[in-house]
């Protein structure tokens, strides 16, 4: 691993994600074009495209779920890859679980085999390998089956959970989830026992997914609604369609939701009944005055809808693309954090990223966007010692320090956007914001690498400069 780098200049303290900023101006109408006028590349044609059905159960503490996947290898393959990530140790820990319970390959039974990748002992794995009766070649279609059960654990500060007093379940990235990388392959990091994301995906078109719930809840969903239908014993059946994601959150429950549109994106916010800090118009008020600054900076919001759920039983938020799971917080006192993880529909909503193996290509970049966005004030960094390269790998936070999740923290959110921060005032503003465009508009609906970064900002040295710095790029 890359040895520490010397630092010493102004850094983001890291309640750049937790305290409030200032106050923001609301979106335009029509959001201004990115500085270059780019076109954002359109999402990979053979990109897979999935069928997801999670039947709640009526005490809301697990799912019953039905995937269908048809994916066309860019590459030659022997096999299918899935991740279970609520089989993760955050989640696995605190009775969260996601049970692969059979498997059809192009209408056949098929094989499977679960291998721990950093799993608890007592968890089923975080990889789901499914072996083909003949290997396939770049450009063939397979159609893949999997069933699976989901356990959501009790009052969980997680992705994935249930909470019986508020009468609220929700869970995210909680399907099989396909672990191809174009032009790289399957991909098979180990989830680890650090409190950030492990996950990569490529963008897959959302067909159809169906939540079948108990009648008189609200259900919250990913990409556009679709309508209702009566189902099966006291059940409604709620329809979901996306052109483009990555994966999807759903949360179910006694919820009280409010809608607002905001630049033309359908915005609704669902609290839980526990819920005390703030009501639905807040939220709404300062999402429309957060996503107002991020679209001035970024560029036009990368989905039609967003979906938010605000959960008692959470402390801080959780971003998905067109969604975000927050704690019970007043979001006008938490503003940053409001604006970070909406920051997150850009980098690793729109431009992908692989979450284990570069953390900082979202997390930097969506501490950066929101200190920028909040216009927030940054503070000076008391030592000149050496600090961890921003660059390391989730399998690094966890091998190399005492306290892993701090210190990735610290560095990869906090020394990270500073870094970003400092490299757009030695660049010039004008100069930086044009590139960041750029990048944007060509790696989206990818999942982009260092490289790109590289690529993106080569005619900018001082901001090469400061990222070789601080260990983001070799």
């Amino acid at each position: 691993m890359r040895g520490g780098r010397r630092w010493s200049t102004v850094v983001l303290a890291w309640s750049v994600v937790l305290a409030s900023g200032c106050t923001a101006t609301a979106p335009d109408a029509e959001p201004k074009p990115d500085a270059l006028g780019t076109e954002l590349a359109e999402p990979w044609p053979d990109r897979p495209v999935v069928d997801l059905r999670f039947d709640v159960a009526e005490d809301l503490g697990s799912v019953a779920g039905r995937e269908v996947v048809e994916f066309t290898p860019d590459l030659d393959t022997c096999e299918l890859v899935f991740r279970a990530w609520p089989n993760k140790p955050a989640t696995a820990d605190a009775g969260s679980s996601l049970t692969v319970t059979g498997v059809r390959v192009d209408g056949r039974d098929a094989g499977f085999r679960e291998v721990a990748a950093g799993a608890p002992e007592d968890a089923p794995g975080t990889l789901v390998e499914v072996p083909l009766e003949e290997c396939v070649a770049a450009g063939e279609t397979l159609t893949a089956e999997l069933r699976f059960d989901v356990v959501l654990g009790e009052e969980v500060d997680e992705r994935v959970g249930t909470s019986s007093d508020a009468e609220v379940a929700w869970f995210a990235t909680a399907f099989p989830l396909l672990a191809w990388e174009r032009g790289r392959g399957w991909e098979r990091g180990p989830a680890v026992p650090v409190a950030g994301e492990t996950a990569v995906s490529e963008d897959f078109r959302l067909r159809s997914m169906e939540v079948a719930a108990p009648s008189g809840h609200e259900v919250l969903g990913a990409g556009q609604a679709e309508g209702t239908e009566d189902g099966p014993d006291g059940t409604t059946v709620h329809r979901f369609t996306a052109p483009a994601v990555r994966d999807v959150a759903v949360a179910v429950g006694d919820l009280d939701v409010s809608e607002r549109t905001i630049g033309g994106v359908r915005v609704r916010v669902g609290l839980d009944r526990d819920v005390e800090e703030a009501d639905g118009e807040d939220w709404l008020d300062q999402i429309e005055a957060s996503t107002g600054d991020l679209v001035d900076l970024l560029g036009p919001f990368p989905y039609e809808d967003l979906w938010v759920v605000v959960l008692s039983s959470q402390s801080s938020g959780i971003e998905f693309p067109g969604a975000i799971q927050f704690g019970d917080v007043d979001p006008a006192e938490r503003r940053g954090l409001v604006t970070h993880e909406l920051a997150h529909m850009w980098f690793y909503g729109l431009v992908g990223n692989d979450q284990g193996e570069h953390p900082w290509l979202d997390e930097s970049f969506a501490t950066f966007a929101q200190v920028v966005a909040d216009d927030d004030e940054p503070y000076v960094h008391g030592s000149d010692g050496d600090a961890p390269p921003v660059g390391g790998s989730m399998t690094y936070w966890a091998a190399e320090f005492e306290r892993p999740s701090s210190t990735y923290y610290d560095t990869v959110y906090t020394l990270g956007g500073a870094a970003l921060v400092e490299a757009r005032d030695r660049a010039g503003h004008d100069a930086f914001d044009a590139a960041l465009a750029r990048y944007v508009a060509e790696n989206a609906h990818t999942v982009a690498e260092p490289e790109d970064v590289r690529e993106t900002f080569a005619d900018l040295p001082e901001v090469l400069a400061v990222l070789r710095d601080v260990g983001a790029l070799p």
